[in-house]
């Protein structure tokens, strides 16, 4: 008799830690949140079209934006690609101020550092050919390897939208 009473006493908290061991009521924690661009209420923020695709979708869609191997596991010089691409990006956008339409794409090939980009046309094509040359000049001199520059040039801001959200 004393053993039921006990039995049915500790059946209900074996059970109870037996739920607790095994049923989680919070979110999924293994949720692909980063690279995603939030839905605005009046759906009216611009993405270009790098933007509007999703980071699965690189090695399909975005092919030519993952050229950069040498971050990869075992990688040559991972930290030292990263500082430089930093770099790049901050010179490009204080030289070409707002001049940039799209996103500055950094493509590393062998010893060659090709960077591509959108412009737009407000400036007199004289300046941008300096701006090219002055560009490919310092940053080979400063990385010690051949940079090219390839533009492609548009009206406005707004030929490069892809869509609104």
């Amino acid at each position: 008799m004393v053993l039921l009473e006990h039995a049915k006493n500790v059946l209900p908290a074996v059970q109870r830690t037996l739920m607790q061991r095994h049923f989680h009521a919070s979110t999924v924690l293994n949720k692909s949140q980063s690279g995603r661009y939030k839905i605005t209420l009046k759906r009216d923020r611009p993405l270009t079209y790098e933007m509007a695709n999703p980071p699965h979708y690189i090695a399909s869609r975005k092919s030519w934006n993952s050229w950069n191997t040498s971050n990869i596991k075992d990688g040559n010089r991972p930290s030292e690609t990263a500082v430089e691409d930093m770099f790049i990006r901050q010179f490009m956008k204080g030289t070409w101020h707002n001049l940039f339409a799209s996103e500055v794409i950094i493509k590393r090939q062998h010893n060659i550092i090709r960077i591509a980009g959108i412009i737009t046309r407000s400036i007199a094509p004289y300046k941008i050919y300096f701006l090219t040359g002055y560009t490919e000049e310092l940053l080979s001199y400063w990385l010690q390897c051949p940079i090219k520059l390839e533009l492609v040039t548009t009206d406005s801001k707004h030929d490069v939208i892809f869509k609104y959200i």
